[in-house]
């Protein structure tokens, strides 16, 4: 067995550190406690923010990338749309499709109905 002198020391050393160890394994304040949760919340709350704003950031530049290109831009009309064709007579020469002064058909009973044509857009006469 080993001498006890050679004991003393580490034994008095380990009696030293039991002490240190029993006075500092007291609970601390409260407020302590309180200041380290609320510390772990917020860097927990903070944590969560960054990872809402990745998700979010990240959904957002996969949905752009999935849109089409822009097309190329549409430039703006200058002048009005030009006029419809005049019609094409298709009828035996001398008579056209246009509408002309109203007409009169008979209908069964016999008696005259006037129907009204759309008239021309110009309103000039000819001059006599």
């Amino acid at each position: 067995m080993p001498d006890s002198h050679d004991l003393d020391p580490l034994r008095s050393l380990f009696r030293e550190a039991a002490s240190a160890g029993q006075t500092g394994s007291g609970l601390p304040p409260v407020s302590v406690i309180a200041r380290r949760g609320e510390r772990v919340r917020r860097r927990r709350i903070a944590g969560i923010a960054v990872a809402c704003f990745l998700v979010l950031a990240g959904s957002g530049t996969a949905l752009a990338s999935l849109l089409p290109a822009d097309p190329a831009p549409a430039l703006p009309a200058t002048t009005p749309s030009p006029a419809p064709p005049s019609p094409v007579p298709t009828g035996p020469l001398g008579t056209s499709t246009e509408p002309g002064p109203p007409r009169s058909t008979t209908s069964s009973g016999g008696s005259a109905t006037a129907t009204t044509a759309p008239t021309a857009t110009s309103t000039t006469q000819p001059l006599p």
